[in-house]
């Protein structure tokens, strides 16, 4: 047997013995199990505020339709196969048709996929599906799936002698958003069906409505609307086969049930009557990445003629205004946003930049805030600046550490400026040196730039010891530059001739480097 796949049998068999296999609390069936119960439940517990946040945050304009949504799903949890999940249901604040649910209960439905369904039944359809793939441990077996696809990269490293293992982690908010954007694979989602489908006639739903619920999915697939696509259909594919699926499903459990259309009517009539404005806030948004900001303010205030509550209006106005060169309207327009939502990250966040770039007070409060509610690059590489300005290089690099884990803008710039700040405290951290010699046995140094980002005037100690420890011949090199990642290789003028001896008695040192301008 080859040494890798040697390797790695050996640690998939150290891994089985600390793991078991168990019945699938939903189908019963024989699986391998890595993750535990209280493993889902702090991933979700962990994951659903920073993952809500970063889609939206919740929908509280009309805290009775979230009552709503949370009585139907307890009343489809506590007939699940695992009511003894901590399950919570939220209602989020964004315009995609869509729903998800995170390891161990954690579910939430977007407003625009509730303006979409017509009645409680259809409600009870997409949040049964959503208690399945968290009750059938869906979440659970992708968490699964990613340990053992790090398992293999991390023992194939280690078989080939790679000790430089990371963490592929980047934060909660961005954990989260990977889970809720697997696209499940076909039996999940026929499993999903089936069983949430078994839920809603526990709890005295018609589950026809699946059906229906299914066919429409069928038909706007078919017109790939593209806010479907992007939301409830980018991770639940809809099918024929589906619909087929849940036809056959509902010959088992018949079609008794209710489907409370006019109780639905009534819970969702304000927000079908607002509908409009978050239209016109999605236009908004739309032509301020058009730079059309006069638009985006019309839209806006259009929006708040509607819902005068909502405070993503009002953040819409803002982020106009600024563009438009107005910035203290705009500041009083971040401030009404927050006034309406004092927990949500975004205008916390713009709020703070603009502040920032006026020299304004609080701007270090609003960016704190901002990453306090969902860590983001931005607010933590502005906030690296703002250390940087009062001198405090060591929290900067902090700030500046965690914004360069996203691949943002943002991100890349925390980047330059955290190599800028450490590479003077640790040159040697950047650039790898190796030694060797050429044909004529001279010393031969070959560099390498580690760092993401160019390097020049770097300057590397080459010095020969004797037995007792004594420097016997030393040099310098010097390189103008080296890009990303490349090499250069460079004879060291420590003599003509470097014995073995000498060779093994060899010290390199990164003396100093600098970031390219």
């Amino acid at each position: 047997m080859h040494p890798i796949l040697r390797y790695t049998a050996l640690i998939l068999a150290l891994l089985a013995l600390l793991t078991s296999c168990a019945r699938n609390p939903v189908t019963g069936r024989k699986e391998i199990q890595w993750v535990s119960t209280a493993q889902e439940v702090s991933t979700g517990e962990q994951a659903y505020v920073p993952t809500r946040q970063s889609q939206g945050g919740d929908y509280i304009v009309d805290p009775t339709l979230t009552d709503y949504v949370q009585a139907v799903g307890r009343k489809l949890a506590q007939v699940s196969d695992r009511p003894d999940l901590p399950y919570e249901f939220t209602v989020l604040n964004n315009s995609v048709p869509n729903a998800w649910a995170l390891p161990g209960g954690k579910i939430a439905v977007n407003r625009g996929l509730l303006v979409e369904l017509k009645n409680e039944a259809e409600l009870a359809a997409v949040l049964g599906h959503e208690i399945v793939h968290a009750a059938a441990r869906h979440g659970a077996k992708s968490m699964e799936r990613g340990l053992m696809l790090s398992l293999g990269v991390a023992t194939l490293g280690a078989a080939l002698g790679d000790r430089d293992g990371g963490s592929p982690l980047v934060g909660l908010g961005a954990a989260g958003a990977q889970l809720i954007d697997v696209k499940y694979g076909r039996d999940s989602e026929l499993e999903a069906d089936r069983y949430g489908m078994a839920y809603m006639s526990r709890a005295g739903y018609d589950p026809t409505a699946a059906i229906e619920l299914q066919e429409t999915f069928v038909r706007l697939a078919s017109n790939t609307r593209s806010n479907w696509i992007q939301g409830l259909f980018a991770s639940h594919p809809p099918s024929e086969q589906r619909v087929a699926a849940n036809r056959r499903t509902v010959v088992q459990l018949g079609t008794t049930g209710t489907r409370n259309s006019e109780i639905y009517a009534a819970r969702m009539e304000r927000l079908k009557r607002t509908q409009p404005a978050y239209a016109k806030l999605d236009e908004g948004y739309a032509a301020l990445r058009n730079r059309n900001a006069a638009q985006a303010l019309a839209l806006a205030d259009e929006a708040i003629r509607i819902e005068p509550d909502e405070a993503m209006f009002y953040e819409l106005r803002a982020e106009a205004l600024v563009a438009l060169g107005r910035s203290d309207e705009a500041l009083t327009n971040f401030d009404t946003a927050i006034q309406h939502n004092k927990n949500q990250f975004q205008p916390y966040l713009q709020r703070g930049l603009l502040r920032q770039k006026q020299n304004a007070p609080g701007a270090r409060a609003d960016l704190e805030r901002s990453v306090s509610l969902l860590p983001n690059a931005p607010a933590y590489y502005a906030l690296g600046e703002e250390a940087l300005a009062r001198g405090e290089r060591t929290t900067a690099k902090q700030y500046f550490s965690e914004a360069a884990q996203s691949g943002s803008n943002a991100g890349k710039r925390a980047t330059n400026q955290l190599v800028r700040l450490d590479i003077v405290d640790n040159p040697g951290k950047y650039i790898s040196v190796k030694i060797g010699r050429n044909a004529e046995n001279q010393l031969l140094v070959a560099m390498k730039n580690d760092a993401p980002v160019a390097l020049q005037n770097i300057t590397i100690a080459v010095a020969v010891f004797d037995l007792e420890g004594n420097i016997r011949r030393q040099d310098s090199i010097k390189l103008p530059g080296l890009a990303p990642l490349a090499e250069a290789t460079q004879t060291a003028e420590v003599g003509s001739f470097i014995s073995d001896q000498e060779l093994r008695q060899v010290r390199i040192r990164v003396f100093s480097a600098e970031l390219a301008e």
